[in-house]
């Protein structure tokens, strides 16, 4: 999906138009699945080249590891891992929407600059408070994410009254947030957080309601790809092996009302979002 493609989506997504899939690159020595496997721009593009023959809609470049227990990583770092790769991308005519990871405005500049055209934001603009005034100024789209403490804390014990309700009222405030500094409404899509300051139950639960997620009227963003709590339903302790567990979390996500699944296996999440479309549509 080529960037303008993009912008016309999200006049209509779902369920109007198609859900989307969003291939994760990670251009990091330690993420929790892939760390160290794209840590070079050669392979990070030829990886991402993979994706979009695969059926990836979307890429998102990723240069710091958002996984428990992980600590920042200097903006600087950040932008020499993921603006290489953006401008590998974009010199290559690669037809995608590129999407940057990151909580800092002077990352999400670069990564502008350098072709990309969503910023994802773990914390929802809270990190950096340039950030969401530079997505309206740059007319990006941003995607707003639920998580309750920080990376380095955020497993340590999670607690609601009611997930769902929660998630659903914080992305809302944030969502209006964005819009209050310039942001266009049509361009802000949410995130529940899935595994960022959940327990098991809190993310099986979010999936379960995500027709009250899909409900605020705003594409929902949904990253389940091998995470953590999919080990502990299935007893795969291997992150890589978790692909039948991440297909049951996808389809699920999709039928309650999801519009863009975030994964690493795209081949064969593609094939789940295809069929949970046809099914829906009555359509093949």
């Amino acid at each position: 999906m080529t960037p303008s493609q993009f912008d016309a989506w999200l006049l209509s997504p779902p369920p109007l138009g198609r859900p989307l899939v969003m291939g994760v690159l990670n251009v990091t020595p330690d993420s929790f699945s892939d760390g160290g496997r794209f840590d070079s721009a050669e392979r990070a593009a030829a990886r991402a080249e993979e994706m979009v023959a695969e059926g990836a809609d979307l890429i998102d470049v990723g240069g710091e590891s958002t996984r428990p227990g992980s600590q920042p990583v200097p903006a600087e770092v950040q932008i020499n891992r993921v603006v290489p790769v953006i401008a590998a991308l974009r010199k290559q005519g690669a037809p995608v929407t590129l999407s940057v990871d990151t909580t800092r405005s002077a990352v999400a500049e670069a990564a502008l600059d350098a072709g990309a055209d969503i910023i994802n934001d773990i914390t929802a603009g809270r990190d950096d408070p340039g950030l969401l005034p530079l997505v309206a100024r740059r007319r990006a789209a941003v995607i707003l994410m639920h998580m309750q403490g920080t990376p380095a804390t955020m497993q340590d014990d999670p607690r609601y009254v009611d997930v769902t309700r929660e998630v659903a009222e914080f992305l809302r405030q944030r969502a209006r947030a964005a819009v209050a500094e310039g942001v266009e409404e049509r361009r802000v899509l949410l995130d529940p957080g899935i595994g960022f300051g959940k327990t098991t139950n809190h993310n099986l639960e979010l999936l379960r309601r995500m027709t009250d997620l899909a409900a605020l009227g705003r594409p929902v963003v949904v990253g389940t790809s091998r995470k953590g709590f999919i080990g502990k339903v299935t007893g795969v302790t291997d992150p890589a092996e978790r692909l039948f567990g991440t297909a049951a979390t996808v389809a699920c996500a999709l039928a309650n009302g999801a519009a863009v699944v975030r994964v690493h296996d795209v081949g064969p999440m593609s094939q789940v979002a295809r069929m949970v479309r046809a099914i829906q549509t009555g359509r093949g």
